[in-house]
């Protein structure tokens, strides 16, 4: 039988937090939450109808004079200074309106009484919009700024500290594997420097997405704003609130063409392109777990830390574990999102609006991965050793070389000769030398092949590696 279960109420706190961002996590994502939190949202969608209506009053209607700059001055202040009891403010008067867009229209509104110059055009606040006119252009500001203030700047710090390692062991020997075989050496720094250059052109292709609004009316189309002004190009007003910098106006980019809804392919854009960026660091995450695993980075121990309840020795890759965790928590609402929110029935539908405040979610695991992974870097230390160990018993690698000098030579069955005497054996630097001695090629390139080594074999690999 199933017992009707009572629990006692409990306080929202980060220990009783449903999503760990909020819990767990939450001192790491203090940076983010005031951008992408509903609070945050509030706070754009009273910037965007503040602009509109600054903007309304300097477009020369008759009905609607230019405010006076201490009218302009007190509406910048309410964006500048919108607060935490600002948004609860307005979460209060939605318990009556029911309607998160008009909740915030009343609260401008009722920041007007006792000013009769803002009180007398008060019905200009929220004029023709409706209400994806104020939502999307706030979206488009939050993502703007966490793009500018959060994703990039850690991004940044990942790749400077790429690059830091790329030329610190650029010349650093290291035994590649291809399908976890031995293979042809290469160096640390190069390795590295591949990441670098991948992540590095992600980057900027989440700096390269344009973010875009658009302020056209119930569908697109201008209709309540020509019913009212019919003269009047309110296409070319619309773009000169959207692209006008802030605090004036919106700073992001104007979108012509839309349903009800701004279309969010940008968004799909943005998203997807985040979502690569962090595909690059989960294969750089599990690169370098497996790199600590072989014994090539120790990692520097912090006093107090438990790597195991019961193996005391351990020090595990927890921050490249977590980071990878969290990447594809990442990706997975971030595809969701790229998926879904550029589809919408006819001129509109609401799957879109829930689906949205998630995006600081989405965001919240790339950003407590990239510190994760920021953190696990920093703690890594070359481990000289065991990199030469791998080196020094893996002569095998050499057959390359050895084969291709052969080839140029013309010594016939070049690749079956080395096949014999290397493939699936263990290879003594003495098994290879009988064969380099044994060829029939000059003698200045017998002495440079029994001069190499597995460490010595490594291409252009340094040069590589320091060009970035």
């Amino acid at each position: 039988m199933v017992r009707n279960l009572q629990f006692a109420p409990m306080s929202l706190s980060t220990i009783s937090a449903l999503s760990p961002l909020d819990g767990r996590y939450a001192a790491k994502l203090a940076p983010l939450r005031p951008l992408m939190s509903e609070h945050g949202f509030m706070h754009r969608r009273v910037q965007v109808e503040i602009a509109w209506f600054i903007a309304l009053s300097d477009a020369g209607f008759a009905e609607f004079n230019p405010l006076t700059p201490g009218a302009r001055t007190y509406l910048l202040g309410l964006v500048k200074n919108f607060s935490e009891a600002d948004a609860l403010a307005i979460k209060d008067i939605e318990k009556t309106t029911n309607h998160d867009v008009k909740a915030v229209e009343y609260w401008i509104k009722s920041k007007f009484e006792a000013r009769p110059e803002l009180l007398a055009a008060a019905e200009f606040v929220h004029f023709a919009c409706t209400s994806e006119d104020i939502n999307n252009t706030s979206h488009a500001l939050q993502l703007k700024a966490a793009r500018e203030t959060v994703l990039l700047p850690a991004l940044d710090a990942i790749l400077a500290k790429l690059r830091e390692m790329a030329q610190a062991f650029a010349d650093v020997p290291m035994l590649s594997r291809t399908h976890g075989q031995t293979a042809s050496p290469t160096t640390v720094g190069k390795e590295v420097a591949n990441v670098f250059r991948r992540l590095e052109k992600a980057r900027a292709q989440i700096a390269q997405v344009e973010l875009l609004a658009k302020m056209n009316g119930a569908v697109g189309n201008y209709n309540a704003h020509l019913s009212a002004w019919p003269e009047f190009d309110w296409e070319a007003f619309s773009r000169r609130v959207i692209e006008t910098p802030e605090p004036l106006g919106l700073g992001v980019t104007f979108q012509p063409y839309s349903i009800q809804i701004e279309p969010h392919d940008y968004m799909a854009e943005l998203f997807d392109a985040v979502a690569r960026a962090n595909t690059i660091l989960v294969d750089w995450s599990r690169d370098v777990w497996g790199y600590i695993s072989l014994g090539y980075f120790k990692q520097r121990l912090k006093a107090g830390e438990i790597g195991s309840s019961t193996m005391p020795h351990k020090v595990n890759p927890i921050d490249f574990e977590n980071a990878e965790g969290n990447l594809g928590l990442a990706n997975a609402l971030l595809r969701h999102l790229s998926e879904k929110l550029p589809v919408s029935r006819w001129q509109r539908d609401l799957t879109d609006s829930t689906v949205l405040r998630n995006m600081g979610v989405a965001l919240g695991y790339a950003s407590l991965a990239y510190q994760s992974l920021l953190t696990g870097m920093n703690k890594l230390e070359l481990n000289r050793e065991a990199l030469d160990a791998d080196l020094d018993s893996s002569w095998e690698v050499l057959a390359e070389p050895i084969q291709t000098v052969m080839r140029r030579f013309g010594v016939q069955g070049a690749y079956e000769k080395l096949k014999e005497v290397t493939r699936g054996k263990t290879v003594e630097a003495a098994d290879l030398h009988g064969l380099i001695q044994s060829l029939e090629i000059p003698q200045a390139e017998k002495d440079r092949l029994l001069a190499m080594t597995p460490g010595s074999y490594i291409g252009k690999a340094v040069e590589l590696a320091r060009r970035v």
